[in-house]
């Protein structure tokens, strides 16, 4: 594509050297420099791209975009704009011949449910017979190939590179995470939102790197709402009126506590054994009863809202939402996998103590016969983090198996005596199992009737991280193993 093309639509400060130049592609890492591409000099708070600008021109740059003062390359173009992160949004969107055009965008922002939500949108819209793509966690997600990304919300380059494919893949919807760094640091730029959601806040991504206060992680996830047509609001959340303020789209409102467009009433859990959700009725602007929602916990009630509330709103029907909501599954996050009528398993990404006992807090609802928790701690972090993961096993969990994570570069076994100085604080019951498929093989050998049983820590990622390297371990593959192993123990 020829620079002047790529760049005649975003405001430039100056440019010299030749813009009339064709570009093979945009780069912002100089070491993936190709030969006959745009580099990108992004500033962040460990690196200046500006100081690549040589290794850069050295791999085949045919032009570099700065916002800093630097030595003309006499053979290379050199473009200067104010903001490089910003620059290489509308960059990347146009190099990609602006794929969002071609798309129904939804983004969702929220401390909390981002994953669960857009999993549910993409079930409800594939329901409805629209393919849909997902950026997030997880990665870039089409149909059945998932794609890793390094960020919840990559850089924009990523991101529109991924929408053009969404599109030659026959997506006709993507469903965006939003996070709050992501939208502060112009990684969401190019392209506007058809639909925005709030799912929640609260306290998370203070420090270094990160935001500097409460107000600015508030702030930032508001913007997705100034770059929306239509936004979708939590208005149970307190902060709900801030994360609207100044806005400049519809709003449309989801809750169940207060007044709101979509609503939901009588909420009860579900425990079919080895099947676990919430059943609901939805009323307001929609109105549907019935409704069983297939990831358990009430919380869960809230991102089903804003799932259907948005699909409403496209004017998908009453059974793809119901039908979509029944048949949801995301990776990693609450995820059943069937062994067995006679008890319930998942696996959930549940890392730290904070969401350890929000899981186990939410399963204990379902008054399980007992509640089974495996788990370990990831090397090289910080010790306290084992000891409150230990302790909060102990005192939720009936049973504790305890086992390797990514050691990373520790041994597995002095991370699990951190654990277990955690956990003897409690009268809780364990076991220590360090091979992890050995400690799944001993949750699902001695099982009893009516059981629920959490793999946390791993969820969506399939490896085990071992001195520097990662070695391929997915759950799933390894409960298929164990099955094909010892057949009675799929009763």
């Amino acid at each position: 594509m020829i620079l002047k093309n790529v760049i005649k639509n975003i405001d430039l400060i100056e440019t010299t050297g030749n813009i009339e130049i064709g570009i093979s592609d945009i780069c912002y890492n100089s070491s993936k420099v190709t030969k006959g591409s745009l580099f990108v000099c992004l500033c962040g708070s460990n690196f200046d791209g500006h100081d690549y600008i040589d290794e850069a021109v050295k791999n085949g740059a045919r032009a570099i975009a700065v916002q800093k003062d630097v030595n003309t390359h006499n053979k290379v173009a050199v473009i200067k704009v104010k903001n490089t992160r910003e620059f290489l949004a509308y960059a990347s969107a146009a190099f990609f011949e602006n794929p969002a055009k071609e798309l129904i965008t939804i983004g969702i922002t929220g401390t909390k449910g981002k994953t669960t939500t857009s999993f549910m949108i993409r079930s409800i819209l594939e329901q409805s017979g629209l393919k849909t793509g997902v950026i997030g966690t997880i990665g870039a997600v089409v149909g059945n190939e998932i794609v890793k990304l390094s960020n919840t919300t990559p850089e924009s380059y990523e991101i529109q590179k991924n929408f053009r494919k969404m599109v030659n893949n026959g997506c006709k919807c993507v469903v965006l995470e939003a996070s709050s760094i992501g939208l502060k640091n112009h990684r969401l730029d190019g392209f506007k939102f058809d639909y925005g959601v709030f799912t929640n806040f609260s306290h998370d991504h203070i420090g270094t790197n990160e935001h500097s206060s409460m107000q600015e992680y508030l702030e930032c996830k508001s913007m997705l709402f100034k770059r929306c047509k239509v936004g979708f609001i939590n208005t149970d959340d307190e902060k709900s009126s801030e994360i609207v303020k100044n806005h400049n789209c519809e709003v449309k409102t989801f809750g169940i506590k207060n007044s709101a467009d979509y609503c939901a009433t009588n909420i009860n859990l579900v425990n079919k054994f080895g099947d676990i959700g919430v059943n609901c009725n939805l009323y307001g602007d929609l109105n549907v009863e019935n409704v069983y929602i297939s990831i358990p916990g009430e919380f869960n009630v809230y991102n089903a809202l804003a799932a259907s509330a948005v699909s409403h709103y496209m004017k998908i029907s009453n059974e793809s939402i119901k039908n979509g909501l029944a048949h949801v599954k995301v990776r990693g996050r609450v995820e059943p996998v069937k062994v067995s009528d006679n008890y319930s398993l998942f696996i959930d990404y549940a890392h730290n103590a904070l969401s350890m006992e929000n899981i186990l807090k939410t399963l204990r609802k379902y008054n399980p016969h007992r509640l089974i928790v495996l788990f370990g701690a990831g090397g090289n972090r910080p010790k306290v983090r084992r000891y409150e993961m230990g302790e909060t096993a102990g005192n939720l969990a009936d049973l504790a198996v305890i086992t390797s994570d990514n050691p990373r570069f520790e041994k597995p076994s002095e991370i699990i005596e951190d654990i277990k100085m955690g956990i003897e604080k409690t009268s809780g019951k364990y076991i220590v199992i360090e091979n992890r498929k050995e400690a799944i093989r001993y949750c699902l050998s001695n099982a009893q009737k009516g059981d629920i049983i959490v793999l946390a820590g791993k969820g969506h990622e399939d490896y085990q991280e071992i001195c520097g390297k990662k070695y391929h371990m997915d759950e799933r593959e390894l409960i298929a193993e164990i099955i094909r192993e010892n057949p009675d123990l799929k009763l």
